[in-house]
């Protein structure tokens, strides 16, 4: 059976951090998860394709990726890259380094916040990494560690004040919410997790909050930023990717036990969603765990 590692990383109980530096003209390491936070920089890596969860895209000359959550899948491939010196700085740490009370202070609110949303995965524009670049540049090479740590916090605070960082993998693929909302809109989301197989209307998702449809769908796309339309489409297509990696039912279960009730339909929106067809998603997964 194929499977996704669960990487044991390095970090020792005495370090607050473990990082690396590589130079390499191949990524070969296999689809894995991890409990730790990871944050993976990439130089001269344009074609690599990576892989987040449900999200898969191909990078450019400069990638930034923060990676959470016991069991986000993710891997970078070779892809298109054609470089003979791609150069990789991972830096793997756990949220404990900041004891039970550093991440509720104020002055941590930024980092708390952008913890939370690395459990779907957060990849950082080219702004903001060159905002942090010379403190990646140096950082594996700083002989203090104590200095090492502060250039290591100084990175995580300019990343957790960066506009335009985006989340990765859909809620629904990797199983966990990715904000603190209003009760009103965390109640309809949850309404629609567990019923996205079904019919879903826009009259009853009002009734629950007690609006009437036009106010709710103003209101939900002022509180979350997406038409309710697509937030359940993405709600939906992201339990199909899972079923895809996860069960060995064919495409077509798949599609109805997700809300969809036309296969045409659900393969077009799937591809223009996720770049690739459910087949073809499913076959990427596959090539890159391991078989035991």
């Amino acid at each position: 059976m194929s499977k996704v590692i669960t990487e044991i990383t390095p970090l020792s109980e005495k370090d607050c951090f473990h990082i690396v530096e590589r130079h390499k003209t191949e990524f070969t390491y296999p689809l894995h998860q991890h409990k730790e936070y990871e944050l993976n920089f990439i130089e001269n890596g344009r074609g690599v394709r990576r892989i987040v969860g449900d999200s898969v895209e191909e990078i450019g000359d400069f990638e930034l990726v923060l990676v959470g959550g016991e069991s986000l899948e993710h891997v970078w491939e070779q892809g298109s890259c054609t470089s003979k010196d791609i150069r990789e700085i991972t830096i793997q740490f756990s949220a404990d380094i900041f004891g039970g009370e550093l991440l509720s202070k104020n002055q941590f609110a930024t980092i708390k916040r952008m913890l939370r949303r690395a459990d779907h995965g957060l990849a950082f524009p080219v702004s903001a990494i060159m905002k942090v670049y010379s403190s990646l540049d140096t950082i594996a090479k700083e002989t203090s560690r104590f200095v090492q740590f502060l250039k290591f916090l100084y990175v995580l605070y300019e990343l957790s004040v960066a506009d335009e960082a985006r989340v990765l993998a859909s809620s629904s693929f990797a199983h966990t919410s990715r904000s603190t909302e209003s009760r009103r809109v965390q109640k309809v989301k949850q309404y629609i997790n567990d019923n996205y197989s079904k019919t879903l209307k826009l009259a009853d998702l009002a009734g629950i909050v007690g609006m009437t449809p036009v106010a709710f769908s103003r209101f939900f796309r002022q509180r979350t930023g997406r038409t309710l339309s697509d937030y359940i489409v993405d709600i939906r297509l992201g339990y199909a990717a899972r079923m895809l990696v996860d069960s060995s039912k064919n495409i077509s279960e798949i599609c109805y036990e997700c809300g969809f009730n036309n296969l045409s339909n659900f393969n077009r929106t799937f591809k223009a969603k996720r770049g690739f067809t459910p087949r073809d998603f499913r076959a990427m997964f596959k090539k890159n765990k391991v078989i035991v």
